[in-house]
Formats: structure tokens, sequence, C-alpha cells
């Protein structure tokens, strides 16, 4: 490989820094996944934000970090500060699975190649570059060191840990979006102000050793002490966790741990769409570094001829942590970035003419805000459309209809499709504002008619109302409405989709007596499930503060999680109802639970 096909490309290397007359790079990043160049990738925006402030950076994927540490040493020190990040998600979910197992392959690594990672990169990371330069200042940024900014329950470790801070040394931790962030930062330290003087900058945490005075918009949480004795106050603690991740402006909340305090600041207002766009608008290359030609990165085949084209996730939904670390209101980009950015797609080497997907964190929330912003200021809902569609929502989905059409008129495009789920509970008629009803039922049309390739995925996740109403998730009823009306836009316009839905066991308040009554539900609709999967705990969820502390956070009421191998297997037994040998067991099991009369059900008609 010649010097000059890396040049595009942030340098991994230091022949690659030399090439551009670099001694030192100003801020040298640190990531537990494949450098892809791309906006999809973390480590990729936030090295090209800080590169169009004039700053030199560098990056370092997926260093060594056993033997003698010559991964973190390769480039020296940087002038500013060492971003370190475990990559696109939290490595307890990257390298372990719902039941406790080391995965054998990684979508992050070149090959799918496993191993490539520690287990908690920014602890091992950080630990070992302030042993190596311990002056030199460590920012944590990415999924894992947002959604571990608080005490938090680990599923892999068992138990609750301290924020993220007090195990990895750093100095700085930047939550959620970091561009804001990490762009302050930078401008900051660059006009001589020390790395002290700066912890001021919103969305990010910092530990404080010499004690925290509150101020009036301040809240105090439980101490990590307190959590560990007792599990009511760390869940009362996420509640106020996950309200003030949640506002539109959120307050100053510390924690004390041991005879510090973790201090966690404010994050910025809603990004607005220029904010959105110049994100975007990087001059990403869209491919991995030409360091893994020839090895496939399953993670960016994924996405590689995919556009992210909002922000932010207003579901609520209790198991993601997509509003814990982007937040519930949408930041959407323009559609003149969305059609730039299609045109860079469309000139990539390889690209067949299809775009596989015009998404987000959910695919039918773009360009929709509260339309009375003063209500939206006020409120502390973690959902806008769970118990029910807020009326302040502006549920227009005629913008997406719209830059659909735009999208597929862009020359080199034969057509666009939506891989991301869909809120098929968006697109009912669950509004007081008809308009938004009539706009739905044309999206819907609009969507199944042309932008449905061969599968259309949605998430009803469950079918009994107990457990929906903890995933905060609609009535089961919602996804029967909807699955009729795609069979009928499908019989009408002659086309031949499949409807594939998602569903969780062992999810907390779900018993095995809910997924056998589920088993049934989806089987009279003739559904075979194919895309399934065990709950597995995740930091910073609702749904994972449920499974550790036995209460829901809200209500303080207790509730059952199907806890050991063994409960969780007798729930998954019965998505596969269909297979000849799980019948005799799930038949004992219907009987043991006295549900005898599900069997005919699930099999009396076979």
């Amino acid at each position: 490989m010649k010097l000059s096909e890396t040049m595009r490309w942030l340098p991994v290397t230091r022949k690659e820094m030399e090439a551009r007359g670099w001694s030192e790079a100003d801020v040298i990043l640190f990531t537990g996944d494949a450098y892809v160049d791309h906006p999809s990738f973390g480590t990729a925006v936030i090295g090209r934000t800080l590169e169009a402030l004039g700053l030199r950076v560098a990056v370092v994927p997926q260093p060594d970090w056993r033997g003698d540490f010559r991964d973190f040493r390769k480039l020296g020190r940087p002038r500013l500060f060492f971003g370190v990040s475990a990559g696109a998600m939290d490595s307890t979910i990257n390298n372990y699975t719902a039941n406790g197992r080391l995965r054998s392959d990684d979508a992050y690594s070149a090959g799918r190649r496993a191993g490539l990672r520690p287990d908690y990169p920014t602890i091992v990371y950080t630990q070992i570059l302030k042993r190596l330069y311990p002056d030199v200042p460590v920012v944590l940024g990415g999924v894992e060191a947002s959604l571990r900014r608080f005490t938090h329950y680990d599923y892999i470790a068992g138990r609750l840990r301290a924020g993220i801070l007090v195990e990895s040394g750093a100095d700085l931790l930047i939550y959620g979006l970091g561009e804001a962030a990490v762009s302050e930062l930078a401008m900051r330290l660059m006009a001589g102000e020390s790395f002290e003087a700066v912890r001021n900058v919103r969305q990010t945490a910092y530990l404080s050793a010499d004690g925290f005075a509150a101020g009036a918009n301040t809240v105090c949480l439980f101490s990590h002490e307190e959590c560990i004795e007792s599990r009511e106050k760390q869940a009362k603690n996420f509640r106020i966790i996950e309200e003030e991740s949640n506002r539109y402006e959120g307050k100053l909340l510390y924690q004390p741990v041991s005879k510090a305090a973790i201090v966690v600041n404010p994050p910025y207002p809603q990004m607005d769409e220029a904010a959105a766009d110049a994100a975007f608008d990087l001059p990403y290359t869209r491919m991995p570094h030409p360091k893994y030609r020839g090895a496939e990165i399953p993670a960016y085949e994924m996405i590689r001829d995919s556009i992210n084209i909002h922000r932010g996730c207003f579901g609520g939904c209790s198991f993601c942590t997509i509003s814990a670390h982007q937040g519930k209101f949408i930041a959407s980009r323009s559609r003149a970035s969305i059609l730039r950015e299609v045109q860079a797609v469309v000139a990539t080497p390889g690209f067949k003419g299809y775009v596989s997907d015009l998404g987000g964190p959910s695919a039918n929330m773009y360009g929709m805000r509260g339309g009375d912003a003063s209500k939206c200021r006020r409120c502390l809902r973690p959902s806008c459309i769970f118990p029910q569609i807020c009326t302040n929502l502006n549920a227009d989905h005629d913008l997406l209809i719209d830059l659909y059409r735009a999208v597929d008129n862009v020359p080199g495009v034969k057509r666009s499709f939506i891989g991301s789920g869909v809120r098929y509970d968006m697109l009912l008629d669950g509004y007081v504002d008809g308009n938004f009803s009539r706009s739905a039922r044309r999206y819907t049309e609009e969507l199944i008619g042309r932008h449905v390739s061969g599968r259309l995925k949605v998430a009803p996740e469950h079918t009994e109302a107990g457990t929906l109403r903890l995933m905060r998730k609609a009535p089961f009823e919602s996804f029967e409405r909807f699955a009729h009306i795609f069979r009928d836009i499908n019989a009408r316009l002659g086309l031949n989709q499949q409807l594939i839905p998602y569903f969780i066991a062992s999810h907390p308040g779900c018993t095995e007596a809910d997924m056998a009554r589920l088993a049934v539900r989806t089987r009279a609709l003739n559904f075979r499930l194919e895309q399934v999967q065990d709950f597995t705990p995740s930091p910073m969820t609702l749904a994972t503060e449920m499974y550790y502390t036995g209460l829901d956070p809200y209500t303080l009421r207790p509730l059952y999680s199907a806890r050991t191998s063994t409960e969780r297997q007798q729930q998954r037994q019965y998505f596969f109802w269909y297979l000849p040998d799980k019948r005799p067991s799930i038949c004992r099991s219907l009987r043991r639970l006295g549900l005898g009369t599900l069997e005919k059900e699930l099999f009396g008609r076979q």
C-alpha cells in the first residue's frame, strides 16, 4: 500500500503523519473498532470535526493492549489530549452473547475477527495511556463511556460499578453526541485554558476530588455506596437520570462516590438543522482505511449504501440505549445535505443503484418535533408516543414522502429502500389532527409500494399488555392492524412482500406464561418467528434497572425477571413452537403452568 493512497484518511501510523509533515498530532483518538471513515462511525465523526477546526488528528484503531504497548507509543504524545472510545457499541454487548458467552466474531473488526478489543476498552486504554503519559489529559467518549457515566449495573460482572471515570482515571468524559462538546473543549484548550478551567463545558462529566458545591440548577443523586446498599435508591437515581437526559434543558447532576463526586454538566440544547448538516457534510471517504483492503468489516458492509437522515428517537423503549445517548429530540438534516450524501454514495466504487436505507434510530421520525416548544420545555415524558401519541407532536410524514421521491430522482439511483425499523404505531389513526392521520396513510402507501426491499422490519417486541407496558410499546392490537394494512396494500398492488416482526424474550416483567400466549397469538397470524432475541441488560436503560433492582423505577413496584439460564431458555423455546424437537418440552411446560388448553391452540391444527 502506497502512502499516497492513505492521504484521504486520518493518519493511523507514524509514516502517515510524517507524510503530512507532522512531527506530532494535536489529538490522538483510540478506538476499539476498525477505522472506517464514515459518518455512521463515531471516531470518524469526532476526528473530522476536530480536523475542521484546523487540528492535526490521528487515529489508533484496535490497539494491542497486551505486551509492550507499542501501539500506544507509536504516535507519541499529542499536543492537546488523547481521546478514547470503546467503539460503536458497549464492549459487553460487542464481546458477549445474551447468555454471557464470548462471541466468536466481531462485526466491527476486519474479517469479523474476535478478540481485537478487551473487555471495557475505555478503562483498559485509558489506564495504559495514563501509565505511559501521566501528564497528558485523556477524554472519554462513545457509547460505552456515555452509558456508564453514573453508577450502573454491569451484566457480565453481575454487579453495580461506579461511573467509568472512577475506574478509568480519565480527566473528562463527553456523553451523548459529542461534536459540540469536543469542539468547545478543543477551542478553549487552543486558546490557552487549562484542563481544570474547561470543566464547565456542557455535555461533559468529570471527577471532583475536592467535593462539589451544589447550585440552584443542580440535582444530587444517591451516592454509589448508597446504591450498592439499596436497590431502591439505585432505581430512584435512574428515574432522575432518565428524565434529565430527555429534558429540553437538563440540570447539572452529581453523584458522590467514595470521597469524591462525579459531576455531570447539563447537555447542549437540541441540535439544529445546521449543526446536523455540519456533522454529515465533513469530507469523509465513506470507506474503511486502506490497511483493511480485502477484509470485510460487516458493520460497514451493512451501512455502506445507507443514509442517516436524522438523530435522536422519541420512542423511549425501555430496553433501548438510543435516547440515553442521543436524546429524544429529533435532529434532522436538511434535504440538501441528504441529497449531497446520496450523490457521494452514487459515486462510491461498486454502487449498484440501490440506496439500502434512508433512516436513522427510527425510520419515520424525520422532521418531527413539538408544535409548541414551550410545552416541550416543561415535559418530563421519556417518550412522545407512549402510552399514547403526544397531542403536541407534529407527526407530519409528508416531509419523508417528498424526501424519498427526491432521492429516487437523483441520477444513478434506481431505487431507495427503508432498512431502519418503522414505528408502525405512528401510521395508524391515533392523531387528534386529521391531517397527520391522512399524512400517515399516504406515507404507508409510499413506503410499502416503493421502498420495501422484499421485507419490512417492525418491532412489536411482545404480545402481552403487561410486558408491553413495561417495554413502553404499543398494544399488540396496533401491530395486528398494521399487519392487515400491509397485506391489503400488497394484495392491491400485486406485491409479495414479507412483514418481519421482532420479539424479545425474558424482558423484566415477562413470565413464561406470557411467552406461551405470545406463541399462540403469533401462530394465529401465521408467523414463524425469525427475528428474536433474549433480553440483554445494557447500562443506562430502564429495562436493565428493572432487571437489577427488581423494581419499576417509576412506581417502585416489584416485578419478576427471568434470571437463570433455565428460566431464559424456558421463555425462548416458545418462539420456535413450530420445530418438532421443541414440541415435547413446550407441552410439558404448558401443563406445568396449568395452561394445557393452549397446547391445542399451538399444535392442534398442524
